[in-house]
């Protein structure tokens, strides 16, 4: 049983049946939500969503077993927040460092259907002097879908905030062999499977499936993508917004993984993350903000 944490700081946002805190694994805070049509769980630790489950369906999210939860370690699996840069960065953390920095919660709210919603902001500290003055919060809405928006505002006065981000959500299916994902033909992308630099191509197909290592960013694309599950029975949605790019992943077990992620657990799951990276990188001036927005649902085959 989890043991139950209420620091002064927390404890004002509890909403009785709704919201509770509790100490997750590594003694990190996380949030548990429960609402009429599902349960969600959010480590404050990189703002990071680990759980979405509606009610009758399988987790909608995957998690990895070997997963660290650890200060300055990324959590392997829900939805890592991939801010203020994606990938590698030379003489830097993978991905940037929002997703291992322990956010600041802000507000919890539950609206008269039933949802909740919880704000998040990253602390200014995070920032190195090397970037403008920015603001960075999330907002994570719960009802019989998970939306999610990442808001990125430019406070500096006279420098442009070049950034990218991408919500990189890991989907729970049944059996990678029985999954299909449509929306993407059209879009070219970068086949990073292919070299490490990535190779141009197109998408040709309307239906792409997964047989091998995957990993594709797609570009210029604004598509709402699906992900057909046989094994599971149902098919997953992901409506995005102020999104031109379109990340697919699975490592299969040809990629050499760190020691938190299990080879085998290939078989379930695809990340599918909505973003803006590569070419379709950010640039805010002064003052301006960009939201980027995913609402996730699901419904039987």
């Amino acid at each position: 049983m989890e043991k139950t944490i209420l620091p002064g700081r927390l404890r004002k946002f509890e909403i009785p049946g709704q919201i509770a805190f509790a100490s997750g694994n590594g003694g990190l805070p996380k949030i548990n939500i429960t609402t009429a049509r599902s349960t969600a769980e959010i480590y404050l630790h990189g703002a990071h969503i680990t759980a979405f489950h509606k009610n009758g369906e399988p987790p909608l999210l995957f998690m990895g077993r070997l997963s660290h939860f650890a200060a300055g370690k990324a959590i392997r699996g829900g939805v890592p927040i991939c801010f203020p840069w994606f990938g590698q960065r030379e003489g830097d953390v993978m991905h940037g460092f929002a997703r291992i920095t322990e956010w600041e919660l802000m507000e919890t709210a539950a609206a008269p259907d039933g949802g909740v919603t919880v704000r998040f902001r990253l602390p200014v500290a995070a920032a190195r002097a090397a970037w403008p003055a920015f603001r960075a919060e999330l907002v994570v809405t719960v009802t019989d879908q998970l939306a999610m928006e990442l808001i990125a505002t430019n406070e500096s006065r006279d420098r442009n905030f070049d950034f990218e981000n991408c919500l990189h959500t890991y989907f729970a299916v049944g059996d990678i062999a029985q999954v299909s994902l449509t929306g993407l033909q059209g879009a070219p992308f970068d086949d990073f499977a292919a070299g490490a630099g990535g190779t141009r191509k197109v998408e040709n197909d309307s239906v792409l499936r997964i047989m091998k290592e995957t990993n594709r960013a797609y570009l210029d694309t604004t598509s709402t993508v699906e992900i057909h599950d046989q094994k599971f029975q149902r098919t997953i949605r992901v409506d995005k917004f102020n999104s031109r790019s379109t990340v697919v992943w699975n490592p299969w077990t040809t990629q050499k993984m760190p020691d938190d992620f299990d080879p085998a657990e290939h078989q379930h799951m695809v990340c599918v993350e909505s973003g803006n990276v590569k070419q379709n990188k950010i640039s805010l001036p002064p003052g301006k903000t960009a939201a980027l927005k995913a609402v996730l649902s699901s419904r039987p085959r």
